[in-house]
């Protein structure tokens, strides 16, 4: 199978707007007899419900939390990019679509990647007038700082709760369409498997989670925004309750999966301090813009951190990379304080941290402004940590976060399945092999409010003569069968091991493998070492409880079942890529001054995957990449 991207002709800068004005449309009495399906309701999926049912669609709503409001948008604190300008530092469309394509290093498509650039824009303005309460100066007019990879000043923030602040506009406006039943929602609801007819994504089954009842939801296309699956590690920044069950189910039913591998580790959690944790603190990104990183010059230093002289500090990232300093992609900011810390510098009781320093900050601007830039993330440290990061430094330390692999999706966001639709981080479109801090907000509202309406709009004209299908044809009986014989067969195992021990074995073995750094053959061992334990999995597992009653255990089974799938994927997905770019880096590919080594000769493609049945190698088949308007150049930040 070849894949067809359907990349619009013309100039770069006129792609979309040649888009827009080709679209085919849906008359307004006819959008009230079609229905979607949107599973997750984060930034991309409310965004997307809500401007959907604001058109005229009738919407279905899913979520698995007791609140479309809880989803895991919140969680990204530090800001949202936009090409505004407002700084007058020279940025641009342009400047913010080159900054991603290298940002991701030259593994990401042009054309999705400069939409996004340009839609940035008209995000800011739909914002504030939601009422996002985004930093402002003196004056009035909006803020901006800085984030990893860029030289200007293009995120705007809200303190340290842009993600919350902005999903609270997007939940304002799905609630405001739920109010007039043009959506109807369906929390404590998790898709276990998407329903295909005639070859088309017409339906889903999922599971009342208050309830245990499985239920049959049918509609004339459905989108997934269900985030992503940095969880697989066990312990990253994600909630508990992530995971990839939405989009790897839809994946075995015929939806190409791409660049797996590629997980951002990011630079600025709080280090792991205990075998009990099962989850990791995520610090903005954008303390990186005051804050300065440093180790000990002398490893396993004793002494406190405002003991130490300056003369006895290594701002390592200043040293290494000049030209961005504490800037630095998330990706090099990560390998580089792992390096550190293996190299026997780190700090902290387990020696497994660095520094993030305020004090210079501080002294030039005084701990007022840094109070009113960061002041709840302060807060937050104080209270997880006791300790005052305002007089000693923060410790920090890398942690799994973002998955840049997602489904594959072509310009219009449809995955190999027709009328299935991936939004947001569930897909692999825009960010390559490492994704910049603060573009995840953008990809996610952009895909939902500006992208989506026009291209599912595209695809339901084709389908406003299909005939309403009922929840009683054999193709969702048959998807419920497999559904009910698949959490069956998890309750029956009755064994002696949780669905979290299984968890933290992958997550450790994944992180030592297949995390900051990979190999060849660390690879082909934790290949072999996830096909044991998932064979020990389905002979030793505990569920306690039944399938028709509430039961937490059995909804993490589900999940770990499919991660126990993903992550050979992962692995196998980085043993195909011999080369090392953004957030895969191979040991054997690197420059003799530690840096990634690309091979743009072989391996300049995207790695979608076909699945092939149970306990069978996926068919990998190469999206080959394109660039007409930059040049393929040494990612270099020095």
């Amino acid at each position: 199978m070849e894949l067809n991207a359907k990349i619009p002709p013309g100039p770069l800068k006129d792609k979309w707007s040649f888009y827009k004005d080709h679209a085919r449309l849906v008359n307004p009495a006819n959008r009230k007899k079609l229905e979607v399906i949107v599973v997750g309701t984060g930034l991309a999926g409310s965004a997307a419900a809500a401007s959907l049912a604001e058109m005229g669609y009738k919407v279905k709503s899913f979520c698995f939390q007791d609140s479309a409001r809880r989803a895991h948008s919140v969680a990204a604190q530090g800001g949202v990019n936009a090409a505004k300008n407002y700084k007058n530092d020279g940025d641009s469309v342009y400047r913010m679509f080159y900054d991603t394509i290298k940002g991701g290093d030259f593994r990401s498509r042009e054309a999705n990647v400069y939409r996004l650039a340009e839609c940035s824009a008209q995000l800011i303005d739909q914002a504030v007038a939601q009422g996002v309460p985004f930093g402002r100066e003196y004056g009035g007019y909006l803020n901006n700082r800085s984030f990893g990879g860029v030289q200007v000043s293009r995120t705007f923030y809200a303190r340290g709760q842009t993600g919350q602040q902005l999903l609270l506009g997007a939940y304002q406006a799905l609630m405001r369409q739920a109010a007039a039943k043009t959506v109807t929602l369906y929390t404590r609801h998790e898709m276990l498997d998407l329903v295909l007819v005639d070859g088309k994504a017409r339906g889903i089954i999922v599971r009342n989670l208050d309830t245990g009842e499985i239920e049959r939801h049918s509609a004339n296309t459905v989108i997934l925004a269900t985030g992503g699956f940095g969880k697989i590690y066990y312990l990253s920044t994600l909630a508990m309750g992530c995971n990839a069950s939405a989009i790897w189910r839809a994946h075995k039913k015929g939806a190409f999966m791409a660049c797996p591998s590629w997980t951002q580790v990011h630079p600025t959690s709080l280090p792991q301090s205990g075998d009990y944790q099962s989850k990791l603190t995520l610090m903005s990104e954008s303390l990186r813009n005051d804050g300065r990183i440093w180790v000990p010059s002398k490893p396993e230093e004793k002494r406190k951190p405002n003991d130490i002289p300056e003369n006895e500090r290594d701002y390592y990232l200043e040293r290494r990379y000049p030209a961005f300093g504490n800037l630095a992609p998330r990706d090099i900011s990560s390998r580089a304080a792992k390096e550190r810390i293996d190299a026997g510098f780190g700090v902290g009781p387990q020696l497994n941290a660095v520094y993030l320093d305020f004090s210079k900050a501080i002294k030039e601007q005084g701990k007022e402004k840094i109070q009113e830039k960061y002041g709840n993330l302060f807060d937050m440290y104080r209270k997880i940590t006791a300790t005052d990061a305002y007089s000693e430094p923060m410790m920090i330390s890398p942690a799994a976060h973002f998955s840049m692999g997602g489904l594959w999706v072509d310009y219009e966001l449809m995955t190999t399945i027709p009328g299935l639709f991936a939004l947001g981080e569930a897909n692999f479109a825009d960010h390559g092999a490492n994704r910049l801090g603060a573009n995840s907000l953008l990809q996610a509202c952009v895909d939902g409010y500006f992208v989506a309406p026009y291209t599912v709009s595209n695809y339901l004209a084709g389908e406003i003569h299909s005939p309403k299908l009922e929840t009683d044809a054999q193709e969702f009986i048959d998807a419920e069968v497999q559904v009910r014989a698949h959490l069956g067969k998890l309750l029956a195992i009755n064994g002696t091991k949780t669905a979290d021990h299984y968890h933290k074995t992958l997550g450790k073995l994944l992180y030592d493998y297949c995390g900051l750094s990979r190999s060849k053959k660390g690879l082909l061992y934790a290949i072999d070492e996830i096909k044991k334990l998932r064979e020990d999995f389905y002979q030793h597992l505990k569920v306690p409880g039944t399938e028709e009653e509430m039961n937490g255990e059995l909804e993490k089974a589900g999940r770990i079942s499919d991660y126990l799938e993903v992550a050979e994927l992962m692995c196998q997905d980085a043993l195909t890529r011999d080369e090392s770019c953004g957030a895969h880096f191979r040991e054997e590919y690197q420059t003799p001054e530690g840096e990634a080594l690309r091979n743009d000769e072989e391996f300049c493609f995207v790695s979608a995957w076909q699945w092939q049945g149970e306990n069978r190698e996926e068919r990998l088949v190469p999206e080959p990449l394109h660039f007409e308007n930059v040049e393929l150049t040494v990612r270099s930040y020095k």
